[in-house]
Parts: C-alpha cells; structure tokens; sequence
C-alpha cells in the first residue's frame, strides 16, 4: 500500500509537467524578465504589471500563434502564469507566489 506522505503533489506534478518542455520553459523564463526579452514600444499595456501579449511571445519564440497558445495555456493550467485580456489580446504573466509555493513543494518533497 502506498504511502500517502510520499504521494506526489498533484499541482507540483503538473508543473513539473508543464516545465518538462524546453519551449515552455524558456517561455516562463523570458517572463522573468519582461522588459528585457520584449520591446516595450510595442508593448500595449505595461509588461510588467499586466504581462506580455501572446503575440510578442509568439514572435520572440518563431513559433505558429496557436502553438504558443496552446504551451501558455498548459502553464496557466499550471498555475505558472495569469492570463489578462487587453482589448483581443491576452497577455502573460508569471504567478511568482505560485511558484515560489511549488518551488517550496519540490524542496520538501526532494
């Protein structure tokens, strides 16, 4: 019988899932810092308080648009990022309690 103590996390799981994707993870990384891996003249609302538009993410990763939506969908599903829509555009941000939450996790759980 299985120990409940160490059954994994499922959230923690599921980021390590979402994480376990190179792109994606670089994604998450370039919302690290925003102002620096996207222009912000092309910015239509502020990077670091609202997030980034997909469509500069999209441009940053050369990747096709529902590609990069369907990996920021998978960290939002994560708890990685927050989705913001700005007219018809949605933007990205990282949720850094949440991470540092599931930072915390992976810690007691290794």
């Amino acid at each position: 019988m299985a120990d409940d103590a160490l059954s994994p996390d499922p959230d923690l799981v599921r980021a390590l899932q979402a994480l376990s994707n190179p792109m994606r993870l670089q994604m998450l990384s370039w919302l690290r810092e925003p102002e620096r891996h996207f222009p912000p003249e092309q910015a239509i609302a502020d990077p670091v308080e609202v997030g980034v538009c997909v469509s500069h993410i999209q441009a940053k990763a050369g990747l096709a648009q529902s590609t990069v939506s369907a990996y920021m969908a998978e960290l939002q599903r994560a708890g990685l990022v927050r989705a913001t829509r700005v007219g018809k555009w949605t933007h990205y941000k990282r949720d850094e309690q949440r991470i540092a939450q599931l930072v915390a996790a992976l810690g007691r759980t290794l």
